[in-house]
Formats: C-alpha cells, structure tokens, sequence
C-alpha cells in the first residue's frame, strides 16, 4: 500500500510480529512498517497515515515535535502558557494539559482492545464540546487538533516526513531534543504504565528494541536527523530537553523571541514557575478523570506516574556497562555526523 507521503506500508507478520506480541501486549491490532525509514506503527495508522500528511496548517499554529519521553508535556505547558496564560488567569489551565493541546495522532494508539471509552468518558465529552456534529469514528484526536481554537498549538511525535510538507513553510515548529540514554529510561517507564503500549519484557529488552530501531515510532536518530536538517528554517526551533533544564529563563527567552510573545520579565517568570517540574508532577492531571483506563495504576503505584523524575542523568545505574557502551556505539554511528553533544548529566 502506497501513501500519500511516499512510504510503502506492510503489515508485519510471522516472527518479527510475533515477538513485538510477546513484550507489548497493547498493539492488538498487528503493527505495521513503513519504507523508507523503517518506521514503525500500530496496524491503525493506516487509517490516519494521510489524514496527517495532508493536514492544513495554518500561520498561527505552533506545532511541538518530539521524539516519545523528550520532553513533551513539559513544552506543551510551557508554550501553551506563554501564549494563553502568562499571567495564570486562564481558566482552561485547570483542564488537564492533553485537553489544551491536542495530540495530533493519539487515535492511532488508542483505537484497541484495551481501551473501552464510552460516550460518557470526559474525553468523549470533550470531543462533543469541542467538535459539535462531528462523527468520532473519523478520529477523536485529529478532528480536536482541527477544532482547537486558533491560536492553535498541538503536539505530535511524527516524524517530519509524514507531516504536511508545507509545515515548516506556514506554521512555526519547535522541536525538542533529549539525550537517547535518558529519554530511552523515561520511554521505559511510560511503555509501562501505559496501556496503549503495555510493554512487559526487560529494560535490557527494551533498550535492544531501541538499539535495532524496532520500537513505536521508528529509529530516534532519523527523527532527529530530518530535524536537524531544518534547523536553520525560520519557522523551525531547535532546542535541547537539558538546555532548558539548566538554563531556563534563558530558554524561555529563547521561545519568546520565535513565537513573538513579547512577554515581560514577570510574565516569563511566570511561565517558569507554573511550568517547573515540581509544580507540574503536584497538579499531576495530564489525563484527568477516568486515568484507570490509560494507565496501569498497579505500576504506577508501585514505581510512580507520568511525572516520575525529570531530571538528566536519571539513566545512570541503570545501564549494565555492557548495555551502555551498546548505546555510545550506536550513537556515534547513527548519530556521529552531525556534531551535537548531548549532555547527560553530571
């Protein structure tokens, strides 16, 4: 089958399907692969594959593209604070973040036999509010990211070439970036906790997934690659999960300047306030209500939510020596060429 975009897809089969059953028990509706890239999605996608390559981008979108676990929710809080409530009198700031900013593509993880949401659930409620007379078997999730009140900011951890390829020329892009060792621990723990994932084998198992480019949305270098190659596009901003960490209202400057939000010294201390981890993992309401349907409570009562740690260098003691120096190899080989210097923490 051919996409719009230019991929080939196929539905995996045989033993390479077979083992991605056996450890993640959440894709029970197959997964398939795409070429070039090798990109790797639940079976769904290809329900949506070009809905999303020929969405329409608007000029006041802000789009926020990750790689899964680089930061996400923390910059969508962030931009959505600076450009909605720098001065936290917003009333949608009590609604859980995913209810401001859409996730383009969440159907294709949630269109399973885990998930059971009827039309009651606050999710679906939100969707009949938000997009009245619209039918939610054509995708919960990317009719909301249509419906969102402009100025629109939604997020997707897409890759950019099954995006609009009019992206970077209409709306304006921030890309976040985060070291492969700490994204990969923090990418563990979500596969885990989440049910749309629902991975049961090994941390060794995962990172070997993460090693052969074999897990949810395809190899992490060629993420970043296609990326890094629009850095220097007006509309494209480049930033680094632990530059804004160490650096933050240097950072938040940084944002303020390409989105144009013109806020005050005391407006952006704002945004650093609200948007401090801390502050974040104590409203702790990304989901809100219902949460047991997404979430695996028995994990996350045992080895915490999806605010868990937040920090860089949380990868250290987790690696067997042997397992780390896998994953300095595969950096350098997928990822040598282009000169970044990730920073892992001290």
């Amino acid at each position: 089958m051919s996409l719009a975009s230019g991929h080939e897809i196929v539905n995996l089969e045989g033993e390479e399907l077979a083992k991605q059953e056996k450890d993640w028990k959440g894709y029970t509706e197959g997964l398939v692969r795409l070429t070039p890239g090798r990109w790797l999605f639940p079976a769904t996608f290809r329900d949506y594959a070009d809905k999303y390559y020929k969405f329409k981008p608007r000029t006041s979108d802000v789009v926020l593209l990750t790689y899964p676990k680089c930061g996400t929710t923390w910059l969508q809080e962030i931009v959505w604070t600076m450009r909605n409530n720098p001065n936290l009198d917003n009333p949608m700031a009590a609604a859980p973040v995913n209810a401001r900013v859409a996730f383009l593509e969440m159907d294709i993880l949630l269109k399973t036999k885990n998930f059971n949401i009827g039309p009651d659930h606050p999710l679906m409620q939100g969707f009949k509010k938000m997009c009245p007379g619209k039918d939610p078997k054509d995708g919960v999730f990317l009719q909301m990211t249509q419906c969102s009140p402009e100025p629109r900011t939604f997020k997707s951890h897409l890759p950019l070439s099954l995006l609009p390829p009019d992206l970077t020329d209409t709306a304006k892009v921030v890309y976040m970036v985060r070291n492969p060792k700490d994204a990969v621990v923090s990418f563990f723990h979500h596969s885990r906790i989440f049910k749309n994932h629902d991975f049961s084998g090994t941390f060794e198992d995962f990172v070997q997934y993460f090693l052969d480019d074999d897990f949810v949305y395809g190899p992490y270098w060629l993420h970043l690659k296609e990326a890094w190659h629009r850095k220097d596009n007006p509309n494209f901003h480049f930033m680094f999960y632990e530059d804004l960490k160490s650096n933050n209202m240097e950072e938040l400057k940084k944002l303020d300047t390409f989105l144009g939000t013109k806020l005050s010294q005391e407006q952006l201390e704002n945004v650093a306030h609200y948007t401090s981890f801390s502050e974040m993992k104590a409203r702790d309401a990304v989901l809100g209500t219902g949460a047991d349907i997404f979430f695996n409570l028995d994990i996350v009562n045992k080895d915490g939510g999806f605010f868990r740690q937040g920090m860089v260098g949380d990868w250290k003691g987790k690696y067997t020596p042997e397992l780390d120096a896998k994953m300095d190899k595969w950096i350098k080989t997928n990822l040598g060429d282009l000169g970044l210097e990730f920073k892992y923490g001290v």
